[in-house]
C-alpha cells in the first residue's frame, strides 16, 4: 500500500499568512511614514502657532522637586513664546505668535529611556517607543498639540549634572532635563527652546568633541567686529563665545539669537 502524499496545505497558509503579515506592516509603516511628513509640513509651515505642550515629570523623590512642581505656572514658560516671536520677526515670519507654549498637568510616568550605547536598532525600538508614549499622553490632552516635550526635573542639589536632553523630529517630541529650582528657569527655557528647534528639523552647531559652538553658523553674529567676545548665543550652538577656546552657557533666552542657518531649517527662510 503506498503512502498518501504529505499536504502542502499548510505550507502554503504558512506562506500567505507570511506575506499578509509583510504586507500589513509595510503598510503601517507606509501610513506612520506619511502622517509624520505631513505633521512636519504642517509644524513649520508658520500659517498658525505651534502648539507646544509641556509635560512635567519628577525625575527624582527629591521633596524640592517635588514643592517646585507643585508651584510650576504656565507663564513660567511666556519667555519661550516671547522669545521665538521675536526671532521670527527678524526674519519676516507674519505669524505673530509662532509658538505657544501650554502646561499639561504633572505626569507620574516617565518616557522611555534610550539605553547607552544603543545599537542604531535598538535606537528605532526606543523611538517608536517613545513615540508611542507620546500618542497615549496626548490622548488625555482636552486641546489639539502640534509638539510635546516632556521635561524631566531634578533637584540641583543631589545631581549637579544632568543627562542629555534630545528632541525629535520623527513624532514632534522631545525629552529635556531640567533643574527644580525657580534660578534655573531661565536655563532651562534656553535648553527647552534648543530641543524644540530639533523636533522641528533644525541640527546642533556645535562640536560635539567639544562643546565648541562651529564658526560661522554657530556664534550669534559672526559678522560681529570685533568677533569675541560675542554678545550673544545661537541657539542650537548652545554657547556664547568669550575668547579663544573659551565660551559660556547663556543663563536665559535674551542672551539667545536663532541665526539664518537654523532659520532656514526650520522653514522661516524660503
Amino acid at each position: 500500500m503506498s503512502r498518501p502524499a504529505k499536504s502542502r496545505y499548510p505550507a502554503e497558509r504558512s506562506r500567505r499568512f507570511r506575506t499578509a503579515r509583510i504586507l500589513v506592516l509595510s503598510l503601517l509603516l507606509a501610513f506612520v511614514a506619511l502622517r509624520t511628513l505631513w505633521q512636519h509640513e504642517r509644524a513649520t509651515s508658520w500659517k498658525s502657532p505651534l502648539r507646544v505642550a509641556i509635560d512635567p515629570i519628577a525625575a527624582d523623590a527629591s521633596p524640592a522637586t517635588a514643592r517646585y512642581l507643585a508651584t510650576l505656572q504656565e507663564a513660567q514658560f511666556a519667555p519661550i513664546d516671547r522669545f521665538f516671536a521675536r526671532e521670527a520677526a527678524r526674519y519676516g515670519v507674519r505669524e505673530p505668535l509662532p509658538v505657544v507654549t501650554r502646561l499639561e498637568p504633572r505626569l507620574d510616568r516617565s518616557p522611555p529611556r534610550l539605553a547607552p550605547g544603543a545599537d542604531p536598532l535598538a535606537t528605532i525600538l526606543w523611538s517608536l517607543r517613545l513615540r508611542y508614549f507620546a500618542w497615549t499622553v496626548g490622548r488625555r490632552s482636552a486641546e489639539p498639540t502640534d509638539v510635546r516635550m516632556f521635561v524631566m526635573y531634578r533637584d540641583p542639589a543631589l545631581q549637579s549634572t544632568l543627562p542629555h536632553s534630545l528632541g525629535l523630529e520623527k513624532g514632534l517630541v522631545g525629552v529635556v532635563y531640567a533643574f527644580a529650582d525657580p534660578r534655573m528657569d531661565g536655563a532651562n527655557d534656553v535648553v527647552i527652546a534648543h530641543e524644540l528647534m530639533h523636533t522641528l528639523g533644525a541640527t546642533d552647531e556645535y562640536d560635539p568633541a567639544t562643546d565648541a559652538p562651529l564658526f560661522p553658523d554657530g556664534y550669534g553674529d559672526p559678522r560681529q567686529v570685533p568677533l569675541l567676545p560675542q554678545h550673544t548665543a545661537e541657539l542650537m550652538a548652545g554657547r556664547r563665545v568669550i575668547g579663544p577656546g573659551r565660551w559660556t552657557e547663556p543663563l536665559s533666552l535674551a542672551e539667545v539669537v536663532i541665526g539664518p542657518r537654523s532659520a532656514r531649517q526650520i522653514r522661516w527662510i524660503r
